[in-house]
């Protein structure tokens, strides 16, 4: 199973890019990180309408699509490696994990999601959220896997 992550915007170098690198290499999933250009003209809505479009550009035929969004819901670790570990099962081909810019996503988007997935009430940089998202599909790979790096 792929695993895809759509963000809008380019990550620089640097520590978030590292750790990035890091996490993606050490899962054993194939992990594809879709940068998608972030253009600020045009209004919110403008944006987000066209940032949801690049992003489900990246969504294969047979994909689940997993959009993070602070209305989603906040899922434990156990739970998220559950569920990905159930869509492998399944033969799902890939999950598309969807981040999106400033602005958020559109309605469309969130009602075209397999899941609505949060970290929390906050609200993360983009280029964090990559980071806390490979750091939980390593970890959840790990839990499938029985490795000892999740501990309760």
């Amino acid at each position: 199973m792929d695993i895809i992550i759509a963000c809008i915007g380019h990550l620089k170098a640097g520590a978030e890019a590292d750790l990035l690198a890091r996490y993606v290499k050490q899962t054993r999933w194939n992990v594809i990180i879709r940068e998608f250009e972030d253009k600020k003209s045009g209004s919110p809505a403008e944006r987000k309408k066209r940032e949801s479009e690049m992003l489900l550009s990246a969504v294969p035929n047979g994909a689940k699509v997993v959009v993070l969004d602070e209305r989603g819901k906040q899922t434990g670790s156990e739970a998220f490696a559950k569920k990905l570990g159930n869509w492998q099962d399944e033969g799902t081909p890939a999950v598309v994990f969807m981040i999106g810019g400033a602005d958020g996503h559109t309605d469309e988007l969130r009602k075209r999601a397999d899941y609505l997935m949060a970290f929390g009430e906050m609200t993360w940089p983009h280029f964090l959220a990559r980071v806390m998202l490979a750091e939980q599909i390593y970890r959840a790979r790990t839990i499938l896997d029985g490795h000892p790096y999740h501990r309760v």
